[in-house]
């Protein structure tokens, strides 16, 4: 037989023929055994499969293709009996596979499926199913959906068990979404025993414009900028509502990213997007991170606070002999609000305050060049040679305002000088301008006669000397008195560090009483 579908308001039409099998093909020979017994357990043997189909068409604009197999067409007005179900479809760039039943299926009461869905990007799922999900590499999940249809507070949906990848990554959960009012809700929890730090990049956009495109994506990061342009969908946000825990037990990652473990929990509540908390296990450390999108505002509205505490050096930089030994740490704090449907434009028109501090390192032209920072190499060359140098303590404390970071107080004291960084790195034009002033520590003496500039767009600035004569830097921050509060705002960064004295305590003391840090001892 021949059946259409035409529903223009859905821009859904299907062509679908259906043809009798050359004889039936039992049940357990399409689901397996074990799907079989289990279906007879529940109550009720489901019928042989009888009819194969072939359906071609649109559905939600999308076009469709597939095949399958049903029962005959006189058992579905048997409510008591499961009515055999089986088909791969493939509607745009995903594909489905089902195999299972059908519960009264004149009245569609249930389903009891096993289901695979691959594709190139879950968030491509959005305009097939109405559930809003994140943008992915390509994806492949094998589960058991089971769905009650005529729920007293909407039908509900649960995907059970599934197994799969997204990327390289392995993922697992369970996932139950209900067609609630006002909004629909997805809740569950997820879990990746092995997560490919690149598969996260698509959730913000920061994967390659080649894999933007293999995705779907409709914005293109230009060459010369380093923050993501893409924006989020945030029209979708009010569809749906969310619950949803995410564990990465370990992640995999090049040695430059130090990430060992994920942890979150996202809330979408009426276009309020929450990640609370985000959290990583960073270099034997913690990152914990709150943040809070509201996209009820056109542009969006971010909120953000980050909490890094106990990096350890060398776990950061493992490939840099210096640090080995090292038992010095990387705390900091950072507090962001902006506004804007990317990041990019969130960081270009933030406002709030940065603060790091680092104890007991070590730097050298070689960790540069580990770091793959050209013009770090050039400034460490300018300062120190080619020789490494220990660095006591590097504190920094940024004031933010519409997407301009100003330093306050930006200083690496180390055993043979005391560095300060002033200037500003403008986030919406991504162009640093910072002025690098070295001061050498009694006899030993630095060739430098000239302060450093470091100037340009962040994806390749540009550093030189100063035609300018070295001025005593900590001294002139003395008598401007501005280096008391933000050396009294560091000090609660201040950590123990595997028992041995933290060398930034003292050097913050000293300028929290206003006065320049070259009279630090090693």
């Amino acid at each position: 037989g021949h059946v259409t579908l035409d529903d223009q308001s859905l821009k859904t039409q299907l062509d679908v023929l259906i043809d009798p099998l050359g004889k039936p093909i039992p049940f357990s020979d399409i689901v397996g055994d074990k799907a079989a017994k289990a279906a007879q357990e529940k109550g009720s043997s489901p019928q042989d499969y009888a009819f194969a189909l072939k359906v071609n068409g649109q559905y939600h604009g999308q076009k469709l293709a597939g095949q399958g197999k049903i029962g005959g067409l006189l058992a579905l007005q048997d409510a008591a009996r499961p009515f055999p179900l089986q088909a791969q479809v493939r509607i745009a760039d995903s594909s489905v596979e089902l195999a299972g039943t059908l519960t009264d299926p004149l009245n569609l009461g249930a389903l009891d499926l096993r289901l695979k869905l691959a594709g190139t990007s879950l968030g491509n799922l959005y305009p097939l199913t109405g559930v809003i999900l994140p943008d992915t590499p390509p994806y492949a999940t094998d589960g058991h959906l089971i769905a009650k249809l005529h729920e007293t507070g909407g039908a509900v949906f649960r995907y059970e068990e599934f197994n799969g990848k997204i990327g390289e990554s392995d993922i697992h959960g369970n996932l139950t979404y209900v067609a609630s009012q006002p909004r629909p809700k997805l809740s569950g929890s997820l879990l990746s025993n092995q997560l490919l730090f690149a598969d996260l990049a698509p959730l913000i956009g920061a994967d390659s414009n080649a894999k933007q495109k293999a995705r779907g994506g409709d914005s293109k990061q230009p060459a010369d900028k380093v923050l993501p342009v893409e924006e989020f969908k945030t029209d979708r946000w009010r569809d749906m509502d969310a619950d949803v825990e995410f564990t990465g037990k370990r992640i995999v990652h090049s040695e430059k990213l130090p990430f060992n473990d994920l942890y979150t929990h996202l809330v979408l509540t009426d276009g309020v997007l929450s990640l609370e908390p985000l959290r990583f296990g960073v270099a034997g450390g913690k990152l914990d991170a709150q943040i809070r999108l509201n996209g009820h505002t056109d542009p969006l509205e971010g909120q953000a606070k980050l909490t890094a505490r106990g990096f350890k050096l060398k776990q950061l930089f493992p490939g840099f002999e210096p640090m080995k030994t090292s038992f010095g740490e990387l705390n900091g704090d950072a507090d962001i609000s902006g506004r804007g449907n990317s990041v990019a434009k969130l960081l270009g028109s933030a406002n709030g305050n940065l603060k790091m501090l680092i104890n007991d390192g070590a730097i050298s032209r070689e960790l540069m060049e580990l770091a793959g920072l050209n013009v770090g190499n050039y400034v460490v060359g300018k300062i120190f040679g080619d020789k490494e140098v220990k660095i006591n303590c590097a504190a920094a404390d940024f004031g933010i305002q519409s997407g301009l970071a100003t330093t306050r107080l930006f200083v690496f004291d180390t055993e043979n000088a005391v560095v300060y960084i002033d200037g500003t790195a403008n986030m919406a034009t991504e162009q640093l301008d910072l002025t690098i002033t070295p001061e050498s520590k009694g006899w030993r003496l630095i060739s430098l006669r000239s302060p450093l500039y470091v100037r340009g767009k962040f994806i390749k600035p540009d550093a030189g000397v100063k035609a300018v004569p070295l001025m005593l830097r900590g001294a002139g921050m003395v008598a401007l008195g501005v280096i008391a509060a933000p050396a009294a705002g560091l000090l609660a960064l201040v950590a123990p560090s595997g028992g041995e004295p933290n060398q930034c305590a003292p050097l913050l003391e000293q300028m929290k009483m206003g006065k320049a840090p070259k009279t630090v001892k090693n």
